[in-house]
């Protein structure tokens, strides 16, 4: 019964995680579309709800690579699953509130890795497995994106440089729609796929799956590609207003360019079963659309603040997910230690907030100052 109510948890927690990275990484999707006016904010944002729930359903393979490409699917237990979503979430709210585009893919890798580092130590980390499919692809894909969209937008505006600008505009958003639902349509097929890992994994450790080679189940596949759709719709304006408007100041072509790249370059990843940074990728386009245009277009100090989040990720989401597990191993087994590392995360978010009150000083009367 304990063990039956702990899973309840963990894939309520899976899920929370997976709304986290809807409206986290709704800024990948929609910002280049807001920023040049190709489609109105809200219009954008259901359709990249939409096509990211269909897009869940093309592929399992990131979800196999999750679910046994990284850890040591036999070792896992509960709590171990709880507390590398607990870094995650953590991870993944932190930067929202300020404002920076980071890869809720490795955040959740990194949480899971950190927890069973604690747990049983790196030999039940697959580090091939973490090597060839979570760090070097997650380097290679944002500088393939920066590539491919510099040399796109050269190219467009080689053809269309003596064309008249309105009509190119009104083009190339019209042509922003088709490229930002690809887009979106991609970010469905990588992005709610690790969700649906993670739950597989919480699953073999609850002893529901076969470890040896689980495969997904149906409702795992609905549930996680409604919750991202819920997350996505809800929007984050933090991180839309960073990547649409504070990188690079784009124009339609230039957002044309950034959503094919980034869209081509998930896909193919996908196809192979690699966990990608949407956030990375589609950052890497944004950056080479507006740098093959004139380096000095893009704030490169934004940029360079985004790019320390990105090298962050994985160790601090992994230290979290470490923490967590040390505290609910501690609570003790059963439902007490996510117990405990909830009441925990409730105390300090409760500090933090008293903090932020006390330091806010209050409004003067009017007429007080006279």
């Amino acid at each position: 019964m304990a063990s039956d109510l702990l899973l309840v948890i963990v894939v309520v927690a899976a899920l929370a995680f997976d709304f986290t990275n809807g409206f986290h990484d709704t800024a990948n999707v929609v910002a280049t579309s807001i920023s040049t006016r190709a489609l109105p904010p809200r219009l954008a944002i259901a359709i990249a709800a939409v096509l990211n729930f269909v897009g869940a359903f093309l592929s399992l393979k990131v979800a196999a690579t999750i679910a046994g490409g990284i850890v040591d699917s036999g070792s896992i237990t509960l709590q171990v699953v709880f507390a590398g979503l607990v870094g995650a979430i953590s991870w993944n709210m932190l930067t929202w509130w300020l404002g920076l585009p980071s890869s809720s893919s490795h955040a959740l890798i990194g949480g899971v890795v950190g927890a069973m580092l604690v747990a049983h130590g790196t030999g039940a980390i697959n580090g091939e497995g973490l090597l060839g499919k979570v760090l070097i692809p997650g380097l290679v894909a944002p500088v393939l994106a920066f590539g491919v969209a510099g040399v796109a937008i050269l190219c467009i505006y080689r053809i269309v440089g003596r064309q008249r600008p309105g009509p190119t505009t009104r083009g190339f958003r019209l042509g922003q729609i088709a490229s930002g639902s690809l887009l979106a349509l991609a970010h469905g097929t990588n992005d709610a796929q690790k969700t649906m890992g993670i739950i597989t994994l919480a699953l073999v450790a609850h002893g529901s799956l076969n470890g040896a080679s689980p495969d997904v189940p149906f409702w795992v596949v609905i549930a996680s590609a409604s919750a991202i759709a819920l997350g996505t719709y809800s929007g984050g304006w933090r991180i839309i207003r960073t990547m649409g408007s504070k990188i690079i100041k784009m124009d339609a072509a230039q957002g044309f360019a950034a959503q094919g790249s980034g869209a081509a370059v998930i896909l193919a990843a996908t196809h192979v079963g690699f966990p990608l940074s949407t956030t990375h990728v589609i950052s890497g386009g944004v950056v080479g659309a507006g740098a093959a245009k004139r380096l000095s277009a893009v704030k490169w100090g934004v940029a360079g603040n985004m790019a320390v989040a990105w090298v962050l990720t994985i160790p601090a989401a992994g230290l979290t997910g470490g923490v967590a597990y040390g505290i609910s191993h501690l609570a003790g087994g059963g439902t007490r230690g996510p117990i405990a590392v909830c009441v925990v995360i409730a105390l300090l978010v409760a500090f933090l907030l008293r903090s932020r009150r006390v330091r806010t000083p209050p409004p003067i009367a009017e007429g007080a100052a006279s």
